[in-house]
């Protein structure tokens, strides 16, 4: 078994043990927040030790046209699954557009390193499994924090080890060091392109906790409807 089946399978792991916890929270999206806010504190214990002061280091060292390179890589790799996602959500003209900028990224961007598919007309897409599992009606269920992975709900912690599992980086054929190298670059890069966000939200939040979930959650809504989320059920009362 891989590096990421063993995180997907970790995942899955974890979100069914909070499945079993008796519910303590008053919020009804939120009826495990004891122990999501042991798992949450856990996390940024990880990040404020590990891998933030790396990726603040990564920051620092790397010119900005480096980084924007490295970021259009690791987002080229990922237009695959996101063109499979919007096929499979009944969205064939946003997953031929998907494949289309995988296709002029890979070879005019030179591997994905300049976008130039978005001045193209070829708009970016953000598509997952979880969002795909919500398109066709699976309920989000409610919210949870993972070890590591971090904030998510029911569906999208399902959703997560098939994103894993199909991650074109788990199958780098017979390169284990390269593939592994190429995961915690992607790691580092994501967290390095948070940083400037995280100043908001420490500045912003009372709570931390509470406004990552709130967000969180409101960003997923949105994600699954594609920007357009009926009202909920409570304001149509």
């Amino acid at each position: 078994m891989t590096s990421i089946r063993k995180l997907a399978a970790l995942s899955l792991l974890a979100s069914l043990v909070l499945t079993g916890c008796a519910t303590t929270g008053e919020n009804p999206k939120d009826p495990w927040e004891r122990q999501n806010r042991a798992v949450f504190a856990f996390n940024e214990g990880v990040d404020k030790y590990a891998l933030k002061p790396v990726a603040q280091g990564y920051d620092y060292v790397l010119p900005t046209p480096v980084k924007t390179g490295v970021t259009n890589f690791f987002d080229n790799i990922g237009d695959l699954w996101i063109g499979v996602n919007n096929l499979l959500q009944g969205k064939p003209a946003d997953a031929a557009s998907d494949l289309g900028r995988l296709l002029i990224n890979s070879t005019v961007g030179i591997l994905g390193v300049f976008d130039v598919a978005t001045p193209m007309g070829l708009e970016k897409h953000e598509e997952d499994f979880g969002q795909t599992l919500g398109r066709w009606g699976a309920e989000p269920g409610p919210y949870v924090v993972l070890p590591v992975a971090g904030p998510r709900d029911v569906r999208d912690s399902g959703g997560l080890a098939v994103d894993l599992l199909t991650d074109p980086l788990s199958y780098y054929p017979h390169q284990v060091a390269v593939r592994n190298s190429l995961w915690g670059v992607r790691l580092v890069n994501n967290r390095a392109v948070l940083l400037p966000a995280e100043k908001v939200i420490d500045e912003a939040a009372l709570d931390k906790y509470s406004y990552l979930r709130d967000a969180y959650l409101q960003r997923r809504r949105n994600l699954v409807y594609d920007g357009n989320p009926p009202r909920p059920k409570d304001d149509d009362e």
